[in-house]
């Protein structure tokens, strides 16, 4: 019998739980320190030394951080489900969880690549992306065709989705979407599920429900992410 094709579209809400501070909410990850000084390409021409820095400490934490129980059992539902993950997170906790396919949406913290390097003239090619664990980048440190200074392989504020394609035709061909640890209120991510069947069930994993339970067809599950994806594993899923 062919697997279904079940997508989890991800947010900071579910790594929150590993200790990774949330975009935002009450002591957010960018509730201290002005957007546009750490996440715009503005920021970085300005003083992208500071922001360096910024990811610098990121990846440090990321690197003493572990996936919990909600990343284990999105990578677990692989051995009953075609599983693909759509994240708006930056850390890599879906890959260590075990989860084999996962589209990230706004970059990944681990990887690195020349700012003149990954834009629309080359076609956002990751030829010369690269994957640097946990270490720390040096002003100076360069490279690419015309070695240029390496910057985060973030998606900032101002700048192109490259994986919003992608990720519309996975969410156009679920069979189940689970939207979990993600407001819904940072676009276009938050458009991505107007985009599954009107036959494919959708469930919400929200502790806060703000959106107050408005969307037609959506079944709301109230909890953190743990809580929730252990519910809709153990309650849900089971009757569908």
């Amino acid at each position: 019998m062919k697997k279904k094709n079940l997508v989890v579209l991800s947010g900071s809400g579910i790594s929150a739980e590993s200790g990774i501070s949330t975009f935002r909410g009450g002591n957010g990850l960018w509730d201290n320190v002005p957007v546009e000084e750490i996440c715009t390409p503005e920021g970085w021409y300005r003083n992208p030394a500071k922001v360096q820095n910024f990811y610098n400490k990121l990846r440090a934490q990321l690197g003493e951080r572990m996936p919990n129980e909600a990343h284990r059992i999105v990578a677990e539902l692989e051995s009953d489900y075609n599983v693909c993950v759509v994240t708006q997170n930056v850390d890599n906790l879906h890959e260590r969880a075990g989860s084999t396919r996962v589209v990230h949406l706004h970059g990944e913290l681990t990887k690195v690549r020349p700012e003149d390097c990954y834009t629309e003239r080359d076609g956002y090619s990751l030829k010369y992306v690269q994957d640097i664990g946990y270490r720390a980048v040096a002003m100076g440190e360069t490279g690419g065709p015309r070695s240029t200074q390496l910057r985060p392989h973030i998606v900032w504020f101002g700048e192109a989705v490259p994986n919003l394609e992608t990720a519309a035709r996975v969410v156009s061909v679920a069979d189940i979407l689970v939207i979990v640890g993600t407001s819904l209120q940072v676009y276009p991510a938050a458009s991505l599920y107007h985009y599954a069947p009107e036959s494919c069930p959708i469930f919400l994993i929200d502790p806060d429900n703000k959106l107050g339970g408005h969307i037609p067809g959506v079944t709301f599950i109230n909890e953190v992410a743990t809580k929730g994806m252990r519910r809709l594993k153990e309650e849900f899923l089971q009757n569908l």
